[in-house]
């Protein structure tokens, strides 16, 4: 997702691309430093507005990560020299912040340390609305803006602003620490980061509403953010499960869609436009992540995908390797959702009927009320019994349920399929 504006000068671009990569670890050493999120935000964004002006004439400095940190904190000392009281409560935030977590020494070099590690943690605080953790990762550490943030969730600019400010202000209520969690807290808070990156990520593969099926910018951004997380917590085998997941189902993206952004099922695939580098470094990623211990959902969700990308076509699909990595998944995490996967994954292994059966247990679960592809499934098992009757009225189920303007044409061309021409329409033919 851009974050400068379009037709940029050449100096402008060199930019915005060192913004990119240093704005989430600038962002969270000034947090770090002043303990304050809105006051390392302006910095930031004053210390940019300086090196759009310096070094398109002065060039870009051979640690432009280190002149970026030094202009903001100059900013940020002008400010508190200006608004003593700011400063004052500032200082007593930082006392009794620096008392629970000591600030780590500077580096020796000039090097910006990186804390984007702390930043991870705080944006996906437990004590944070679901979706305020969300929007407060995507605008601090992936850069975007607020409306970028907005679009990107199909919400109007002022409500994500709402939400962000809302996160702010319980970050300082709370007195929520700038820190990573101890030894003893992590296995209880990772998960929730890895939620945030997950449910970004899924927003950007499967778009839950409006005229595109993919966000391709969202997931990317969520990969990236995947990809620093990982560099920062190279041991944590369950943030590589989440990497190599992504990875391994983004590699898909171009295939994905037709030319004029149809939805393409697997099935249907060119699986020639699947990004092979891409499939290598997840299957690379998985290894890591199933090795060393027991296995953990995102691993076993990236195992999985493995098996849909290394397959020839549907019908090499090891299957039953499938339902296996299925049956583990249900055991690490037991949801609805889950068993709609392995059932559709039962009924490539055994028949349509035998998935069918797995479904229709599933029908009186209120959590799959709303969720299209239950309905969807139930239709294509359906249809490949000849049962069309039943199969046209799950189609029309699931299509007053889907978001995505390509997912109801694709439940439309189904429903053709399998649902009797109208008499009033031959009539006037």
């Amino acid at each position: 997702m851009p974050i400068g504006p379009p037709n940029q000068s050449p100096g402008q671009a060199t930019v915005e691309s060192v913004f990119r990569e240093e704005r989430g670890r600038l962002l969270a050493s000034l947090v770090r430093r002043f303990g304050d999120l809105d006051l390392a935000e302006e910095v930031t964004s004053e210390a940019v507005e300086a090196a759009l002006v310096h070094w398109p004439v002065e060039g870009v400095p051979a640690k432009p990560g280190a002149w970026l940190l030094t202009t903001a904190r100059r900013k940020a000392v002008d400010r508190l020299r200006r608004d003593q009281a700011y400063a004052a409560r500032l200082a007593i935030l930082q006392v009794e912040a620096d008392r629970a977590d000591p600030a780590p020494p500077a580096d020796a070099d000039g090097e910006l340390p990186d804390e984007r590690l702390q930043m991870f943690f705080t944006c996906a605080h437990p004590a944070l609305a679901a979706e305020d953790r969300t929007a407060l990762t995507l605008r601090c550490l992936a850069g975007l803006t607020t409306p970028e943030v907005a679009r990107a969730f199909l919400v109007p600019t002022a409500t994500m602003a709402q939400r962000i400010v809302r996160a702010k202000k319980k970050i300082r209520q709370a007195r929520i620490p700038f820190r990573v969690p101890g030894a003893d807290e992590l296995p209880e808070r990772l998960p929730g980061v890895l939620q945030v990156l997950y449910s970004i990520f899924t927003e950007g593969y499967a778009a839950s509403s409006g005229p595109r099926l993919q966000r391709l910018d969202l997931a990317e951004e969520a990969i990236r953010l995947a990809q620093i997380l990982r560099r920062l917590m190279p041991a944590e085998r369950e943030v590589s499960g989440l990497l190599a997941l992504m990875l391994l189902t983004h590699a898909r993206r171009d295939a994905r869609t037709g030319p004029d952004g149809e939805l393409v099922m697997l099935d249907d695939q060119d699986r020639g436009r699947w990004d092979r580098t891409m499939i290598e470094e997840g299957r690379g990623l998985v290894v890591s992540a199933l090795t060393g211990g027991p296995p953990g959902p995102y691993g076993v969700q990236a195992a999985i995908a493995a098996l849909h990308d290394e397959a020839a076509d549907l019908a090499a699909t090891d299957w039953p390797q499938v339902v296996a990595l299925y049956d583990v998944l249900l055991a690490l995490t037991p949801s609805p959702v889950v068993e709609l996967n392995r059932a559709v994954a039962v009924a490539m292994r055994d028949g349509p009927e035998a998935g069918l059966t797995l479904l229709d247990e599933l029908a009186d679960d209120p959590r799959l009320r709303g969720h299209h592809p239950y309905p969807a499934a139930r239709g294509d098992l359906l249809h490949r019994l000849g049962r069309l009757p039943e199969a046209a009225t799950a189609y029309r189920e699931a299509l007053a349920l889907a978001g995505t303007e390509p997912e109801r044409a694709h439940l439309r061309s189904r429903l053709t399929e399998v649902e009797p021409p109208n008499p009033a329409d031959r009539a006037g033919t």
